[in-house]
C-alpha cells in the first residue's frame, strides 16, 4: 500500500524546507554505505516537519528514541530553544559514530547528549518529573509501548511526543500481518486514541505519524 503517491513524492520534497549540504550529504552517505538500512532513515520533509515541531512547542529538552545515523538528531536539535538539549538513544556504535560526525559539521553537537544502551533502561533511569518537552520515536516496534509509557509519565503538559511509523506501510489494517512489531503499532495507536493523558492525531505522511500532546491539568 502506498501511503505517500509515488507520484507527488517530488512535489512534496520540493515544497518543503529545503535540506542543507550536511543533511544532504548525511543522506547520501547513509544511501551508499547502509542500503540495507536505508528506510530507517527520515525523509527530507518529515525532518523539515520535525524541526517546525520543536520550535512551535519552544522544546528545552527534547529526547529522541532511535538515533541511527543522525538525520532527525540534527533536525531536532536545530529546532531547539537557546539552551535546548537533547538526549539520543541508540544501541550502535557503528551508526552513531556516523551521527557524531555530522552533528559536529551541523554545529550541534554541543546541544545532544548520546547515550548507548537499551532505550527502555535509558528512559527508566531518568527523574521521573514531569520535564521533556518534545520526544522523538523511531526505533524498534516492539519497544514502542515501553518508550511511549516511559516518555508521557515524564512528559510536561502541553509537551508532545511524535511516534513514526505507526501506519507500517499500510499493514496496520492487513488481518494478516502479525508481525510482533505489526502487533505492537497497533497496540500503541489503540493506546494513544484510549489515553486520557493526552490528545492526539494519526496522519498519512509518509509511514504514519503519529502526534500525541500531553493535556494541562
Amino acid at each position: 500500500m502506498d501511503i505517500v503517491n509515488p507520484a507527488l513524492n517530488d512535489y512534496l520534497l520540493d515544497h518543503a524546507t529545503p535540506a542543507d549540504d550536511v543533511l544532504r550529504e548525511l543522506a547520501d552517505e547513509t544511501r551508499r554505505s547502509l542500503p540495507e538500512h536505508l528506510t530507517m532513515q527520515i525523509s527530507q520533509d518529515e525532518g523539515a516537519f520535525l524541526t517546525l515541531l520543536v520550535r512551535l512547542t519552544g522544546a528545552r529538552s527534547a529526547v529522541e528514541v532511535g538515533t541511527f545515523t543522525g538525520y532527525s538528531s540534527i533536525c531536532i536539535a536545530r529546532g531547539l530553544a537557546p539552551g535546548g538539549r537533547l538526549l539520543a538513544c541508540d544501541v550502535s556504535e557503528e551508526w552513531t559514530s556516523v551521527a557524531r560526525r555530522y552533528w559536529r559539521r551541523a554545529g550541534v553537537g554541543d546541544r545532544i547528549d548520546l547515550r548507548i544502551a537499551p532505550a527502555a533502561d535509558t528512559l527508566r533511569a531518568l527523574p521521573r518529573e514531569e520535564t521533556v518537552d518534545f520526544a522523538f520515536i523511531d526505533a524498534d516496534k516492539v519497544g514502542y509501548p515501553v518508550y511511549y509509557e516511559e516518555l508521557v509519565t515524564r512528559l510536561r503538559p502541553g509537551g508532545l511526543i511524535v511516534l513514526d511509523n505507526m501506519l507500517r506501510s499500510g499493514r496496520v489494517v492487513d488481518p494478516d500481518a502479525q508481525d510482533p512489531a505489526d502487533v505492537a503499532i497497533r497496540e500503541i495507536n489503540d493506546t494513544l486514541t484510549a489515553d486520557p493523558r493526552v490528545e492526539s492525531v494519526l496522519l498519512p505522511v509518509r509511514d504514519g505519524i503519529a502526534l500525541a500532546r500531553k493535556r494541562t491539568r
